[in-house]
């Protein structure tokens, strides 16, 4: 998969790893989903960011831990002819990840990835609005992750 990693602010750092297994997981899910020549965007951000974000476009007012805004889905005009699909953005809060990781008791590492793995679902049209669809959401996260071979 074609994926772009940003920062915003552009300020944050990470290490060189986690930025390897993101790039490692969005592989995964692109072969697993055969979207493997697909475009996708991901940033990493703070609180601050992601709750402007949640408020403008969900008309949400608090800081979430992702957002996926799939191309599929947008007013975006279709590229045709195109050997490539644009599959979205993905946007992580890195504070949010960090909490997250604490309260459930496992690492940094595998929050950012299973918030990253959740989101790409998001952008291949899963969705967990009712219990039969978020069973099914839940049990394809457990699926790449266990793939990843990146457990709690």
């Amino acid at each position: 998969m074609n994926t772009t990693i940003s920062f915003e602010p552009e300020t944050l750092t990470v290490e060189e790893n986690l930025l390897e297994e993101i790039l490692r997981a969005a592989d995964v899910v692109g072969k697993i989903y055969g979207v493997e020549n697909s475009e996708l965007s991901i940033t990493l951000t703070d609180d601050e960011h992601i709750h402007a974000l949640n408020k403008k476009f969900r008309s949400v007012d608090r800081a979430t831990d992702v957002l996926s805004f799939a191309f599929r889905e947008s007013d975006e005009p279709e590229i045709i002819g195109a050997d490539f699909e644009i599959l979205g953005d993905v946007i992580i809060s890195l504070e949010r990840a960090k909490a997250q990781a604490e309260e459930f008791g496992h690492t940094f590492l595998r929050e950012v990835i299973f918030l990253e793995v959740h989101g790409l679902l998001h952008l291949l049209g899963y969705d967990h609005i009712d219990d039969e669809e978020r069973q099914e959401m839940e049990s394809e996260q457990k699926f790449i992750m266990a793939k990843l071979g990146i457990g709690r």
